[in-house]
C-alpha cells in the first residue's frame, strides 16, 4: 500500500510539472510589449472631424520617445499624480441645443486676459469691451489678414463691396464652482458697429465659432506657464449659477439653476451619471427624472445578495424641475408607492455636490 501510494505521489508531482511548463509555453510575456507599444492615431468622427471630447478621460503623460526610464524585467513604471489633472485637458468643448462654448478649469477673473490675448494674437483686436457683461467685440475683421484668414473670408477685388465681419467672445462662469466657459459670435454686419453690440442668443455661423473655440484651446493650451488675473473680472465670479436653497436651516428647498431649460436639464443628467445614481426613466417635457437612491442595505437585504447580480434598478425617488422666472427650480421627492426610507434631502445634497 505504501508503494502504491509514492507511486501515485510521483506521477501527481510529474504531472504538475508538465502543466507548468506548457502553461509557461500558452501564456505569453507581453513586458517588452508594453515598453515597445507605438502610439496610434488618434480617434475622428466618420467624416474625418475630430472627436468632441478629443482627450482622454485618464490621459497618460507623454514621455516622446526615451525609453529609457522605462524597464523590461517584469517592472511596470508607477502612473504619473495626475491630481492636478482634475479635469483633466482642461479645455473641453461642450454643447447643448445648439449653444457651444469651451470649459476651462478656471476662474473667469484668469479666463479672460488670456482671451483678450487671443483675440490681439489673431488679428481680431478689441475694439469694445464689458468685464461686467464679459463680452469683447473685436474691430472689423476684412482690414486685418490674419482675421480673414481665421474666419476664413474670400479675397475681393479693390473697390468690391463686402459686409463687414466683427467677432464677439464672451466669457462667464460655469456651472460648476471655478470654471469658466467660453463662447464665440461672428457677425456680419451692413454697417460698422460704434458701440458695443448686445450678445446674440442664437449663432448664424456654427461651424465657424467651434473652429474658433478649437483655436483657444490650442492657444490657452500653449498659455499654461504664462497665467494672469484680471481684478476687472472680479464681477463675473459674484453669481453663481448654482445654489443651494435653504428652507428652515435644517434642511434644503431646492437647487436654484440660474441657466437656461436645456442646460439644467443636460447639466443633472451629467450629474446622476457621475454620481453613479441609476435612471430608471425620464420625462423631459414633464421636467422628471426617475431614479433609484435606495441605500446599500436595501439593495440588497440579506447576505445571499453579496453573491448575487447586481440589483434590478427600481423607481424609487424623482428628481423634478420646474421653470421659473429667475432660473430653473430643481427638487427631488419619493415616489408614491415607495415606503422606504425617505432620502430625498440626501438626494438633493447628492446633486448639489456633482452640479457645484
Amino acid at each position: 500500500m505504501e508503494v502504491q501510494y509514492k507511486k501515485l505521489l510521483a506521477s501527481t508531482l510529474v504531472g504538475i510539472v508538465v502543466l507548468a511548463n506548457s502553461a509557461c509555453g500558452v501564456i505569453d510575456d507581453r513586458t517588452d510589449k508594453y515598453v515597445e507599444a507605438a502610439e496610434k492615431a488618434p480617434l475622428k468622427t466618420p467624416s474625418g472631424d475630430p472627436l468632441p471630447r478629443a482627450n482622454e478621460a485618464y490621459p497618460i503623460r507623454d514621455i516622446g520617445k526615451d525609453t529609457s526610464r522605462l524597464t523590461a524585467q517584469g517592472e511596470v513604471p508607477r502612473p504619473p499624480d495626475s491630481t492636478s489633472e482634475i479635469l483633466a485637458e482642461n479645455y473641453l468643448i461642450e454643447n447643448v441645443e445648439g449653444q457651444t462654448w469651451i470649459l476651462v478649469n478656471e476662474v473667469p477673473g484668469q479666463v479672460w486676459p488670456s482671451v483678450s490675448a487671443y483675440m490681439n494674437e489673431r488679428g481680431l483686436g478689441s475694439a469694445y469691451e464689458s468685464t461686467q457683461l464679459g463680452v469683447i467685440q473685436s474691430e472689423i475683421a476684412n482690414f486685418s489678414r490674419r482675421a480673414r484668414d481665421l474666419l476664413e473670408m474670400p479675397d475681393v477685388d479693390e473697390g468690391q463691396d463686402e459686409n463687414y465681419k466683427v467677432v464677439q467672445a464672451r466669457v462667464a462662469p460655469g456651472v460648476r464652482r471655478k470654471t469658466t466657459e467660453i463662447q464665440f459670435r461672428v457677425l456680419e454686419l451692413d454697417e460698422r458697429p460704434d458701440e458695443l453690440l448686445p450678445w446674440p442668443s442664437e449663432s448664424e455661423a456654427r461651424g465657424l465659432e467651434r473652429k474658433l473655440l478649437e483655436d483657444i484651446a490650442v492657444f490657452l493650451k500653449s498659455r499654461e506657464d504664462n497665467k494672469s488675473y484680471s481684478r476687472a473680472a472680479l464681477d463675473m465670479t459674484d453669481a453663481p449659477k448654482v445654489r443651494l436653497l435653504d428652507e428652515d436651516g435644517r434642511q434644503a428647498a431646492g437647487i436654484k439653476m440660474a441657466v437656461s431649460y436645456e442646460r439644467a436639464w443636460g447639466a443633472l443628467r451629467r450629474a446622476l451619471s457621475e454620481a453613479q445614481i441609476p435612471v430608471v426613466d425620464l420625462d423631459r417635457s414633464g421636467g422628471q427624472f426617475y431614479v433609484d437612491f435606495r441605500s446599500e442595505d436595501e439593495r440588497a437585504p440579506n447576505w445571499f445578495g453579496f453573491f448575487a447580480k447586481d440589483p434590478t434598478p427600481e423607481y424609487t425617488f424623482y428628481v423634478r424641475l420646474e421653470e421659473q422666472d429667475d432660473g430653473i427650480l430643481v427638487t427631488t421627492g419619493r415616489a408614491e408607492d415607495y415606503d422606504g426610507t425617505d432620502r430625498s434631502q440626501e438626494l438633493l445634497s447628492k446633486l448639489f455636490e456633482f452640479l457645484y
